[in-house]
């Protein structure tokens, strides 16, 4: 097959953002067996075009969303390819298969954001011949939303580079019990909440501390700062990193909280974590509880915005080395058994045959 892959264009490929990542993971993983173009929009620095083996790097000088289009219309005429996979923009996929009525066109969605239940939206997810989701729990919200795409919908997991995040020796002895979280810093993520838990966890373990890893506004971190100085939490906050530096983190932590408030359609930084070696407390909300198994790979907390039942699940793990190490060695097969770049591209390659042979 012959597979362009249209990012959504506002970071570059390969960049930070968590779709873009994916793009990348994803197509170099599918470049093994097929021809791949990925198509993204063009950032100071960048190489016009990039090629490593099968798979080649398009990016287009463009400043506005509509120039940026204009350059993939471009692209794709002159080139000729079997299935074109947009990601995340219900619009642009809607915009390129009326462009390209006979080209099988798939929306891969990797969260709610761009699909609000709107008429306009409505009518842009009908028009892909797929959309790809990462979770049964994305699925399901996409059908209810729009039950006239039910049939269309297809789950596909993500994956890690689980070469790249894997377990480290960790020194034993007393050092501080580390807390991780990783993510955007924005309130539906839970800092607020996961600050004050450890506030409680130290009333148990006083070497508890947290360690912040992400990006955020300013004046939001502030407001973190100024809370776990309050609370008595030592706190570090490290800012936003590149994503091959995260893993040094994972592997210096004791155990990583995804405090999330608001749905997440998959949770990726959950199986990093595990890959890592490291337990996980999650929200047990959206796609996250397919990845963790509650009391072996880690804790899912029902009462997400209750301190202290992550709090409990922390001193658990801080109080009982035996079981941590259990869940750590527990989640890193679980890694290994589910999530992997190539099992992400495998199951995606044989949706694309499937339909390609009518099979779908």
């Amino acid at each position: 097959m012959r597979i362009l892959i249209v990012a959504p264009g506002s970071l570059p490929v390969p960049g930070g953002g968590s779709v873009e990542i994916c793009i990348s993971r994803i197509a170099s993983w599918v470049a093994k067996q097929h021809k791949v173009t990925v198509v993204c929009r063009r950032f100071p620095g960048q190489a016009k075009v990039s090629r490593s083996g099968n798979l080649t790097i398009v990016r287009i000088s463009a400043d506005t969303r509509a120039r940026y289009m204009a350059g993939v219309l471009r692209h794709a005429r002159e080139n000729r390819y079997d299935v074109i996979q947009v990601d995340n923009r219900p619009h642009n996929a809607a915009f390129i298969k009326r462009a390209f009525p006979g080209i099988p066109v798939s929306l891969f969605l990797h969260s709610l954001t761009f699909v609000p239940k709107t008429a306009r939206v409505t009518t842009d997810i009908k028009k892909a011949d797929l959309v790809i989701v990462n979770s049964h729990s994305l699925r399901d919200r996409i059908i209810q939303r729009f039950p006239a795409v039910s049939g269309k919908v297809k789950i596909v997991y993500l994956g890690v580079d689980t070469a790249w995040f894997r377990p480290a020796r960790r020194k034993s002895g007393n050092r501080p019990f580390t807390v991780l979280f990783a993510g955007r810093v924005i309130p539906r993520k839970g800092v607020p909440i996961l600050i004050e838990a450890v506030g409680l966890v130290r009333r148990k373990i006083k070497r508890a501390r947290l360690v912040v890893v992400g990006g955020g506004k300013p004046q939001y971190i502030g407001k973190l700062k100024r809370q776990a100085r309050r609370l008595k939490v030592p706190a570090t906050f490290v800012g936003k990193v590149a994503h091959r530096t995260i893993r040094r983190y994972y592997r210096a932590a004791d155990c990583f909280v995804c405090p999330s408030q608001r749905h997440e359609a998959f949770g990726l930084v959950n199986v990093e974590a595990m890959a890592c070696g490291l337990p996980v407390v999650a929200s047990d909300i959206g796609g996250i509880r397919e990845i963790i198994r509650h009391g072996r790979t880690g804790y899912l907390v029902r009462n997400i915005r209750n301190p202290a039942e992550f709090s409990h699940y922390i001193v658990k793990l801080a109080s009982d080395s035996k079981t941590a190490a259990a869940m750590a060695r527990a989640g890193r097969q679980e890694v290994l058994r589910r999530f992997h770049w190539r099992m992400t591209s495998q199951k995606l390659l044989s949706i694309y045959a499937d339909f390609l042979h009518g099979n779908i």
